[in-house]
């Protein structure tokens, strides 16, 4: 398969995967990897995080009516510094809150990101079921009964602790933080809804220096332009599918289905690892 061909597989993937809690950053290491693809360019860090470039699309798509709401609400407040009893403000400011331990997190460890050990299969495959274990957990304990309205700053900042986790590959973004949503207690379309709005901004920030890196040449690859736009065009649409398929599936289903995804999908990491495989 060509590079092209490559890239729309790879924005396919990471469009599902990345709001699908299963860990979009694991697949873009799994998937390569067991079907042979070495491209150095496909396999970089600089494509993976583009690719969120067209997830993020996604997310400033399906949400943009909250956000219509969200960012004038959020200047409203700087400007009379109140909250004035607006949820609209409140929730803004909740999403400040919970971007915090993702910045810091970011810019204290984000370099191991690039580490070829940091992203070593193997690890993936445990992070998945560690990820895994962690979804089947909080789905169980969480009480199920609050909504996005009842979050407090506590919660919302303890759900973007959660966040920051995200950067070890298989671990999911979105499993975690749904993870955490369920565990203050929200329920299950609550948490994956405040866990896709507080994606927003630390994606975007994430996709905007990486863009910087591309740009200078500091992310050591080529850039090939045509694959780059076909990934983020497949990750957009796949994107948006995958947004509103989680969240009518969460209103009447539990996580289960993604747990054992993420087991099997470890499985075969291991069985692909292993040594009578060779």
């Amino acid at each position: 398969m060509d590079t092209i061909g490559q890239a729309i597989v790879m924005g396919l993937v990471q469009g599902l995967t990345e709001f699908l809690p299963v860990s979009s950053s694991g697949h873009l290491i799994i998937v390569p990897a067991l079907l042979g693809w070495h491209d150095p360019f496909i396999d970089s860090l600089a494509f993976s995080v583009m690719l969120h470039m067209g997830t993020l699309l996604a997310l400033l798509v399906f949400f943009r009516a909250d956000w219509m709401r969200l960012i004038p609400a959020w200047f409203a407040s700087l400007r009379e510094r109140s909250i004035a009893g607006d949820p609209n403000r409140r929730l803004a400011w909740l999403l400040v809150v919970s971007t915090i331990p993702g910045i810091v997190a970011g810019l204290l460890i984000g370099d191991l990101a690039d580490n070829p050990d940091f992203r070593a299969i193997g690890r993936v495959a445990v992070a998945l079921v560690v990820g895994g274990a962690i979804l089947y957990a909080a789905d169980r304990a969480g009480s199920g009964h609050r909504r996005i309205r009842d979050l407090g700053v506590r919660g919302a900042f303890g759900i973007g602790l959660a966040q920051a986790l995200a950067l070890i590959p298989g671990i999911s973004r979105s499993g975690i933080s749904i993870s955490a949503g369920l565990f203050a207690g929200l329920d299950r379309e609550s948490a994956a809804r405040f866990s896709f709005l507080m994606a927003t901004p630390i994606t975007a920030g994430a996709g905007i220096f990486e863009l910087r890196k591309l740009l200078t040449g500091e992310a050591g690859v080529d850039v090939s332009l045509a694959p780059l736009i076909a990934g983020m065009i497949a990750a957009l649409a796949a994107g948006l599918l995958a947004i509103a398929g989680l969240l009518r599936f969460l209103r009447t289903n539990p996580t289960t289905v993604f747990v054992l995804y993420r087991l099997a999908l470890a499985a075969v990491v291991v069985a692909w690892l292993a040594p009578w495989d060779r």
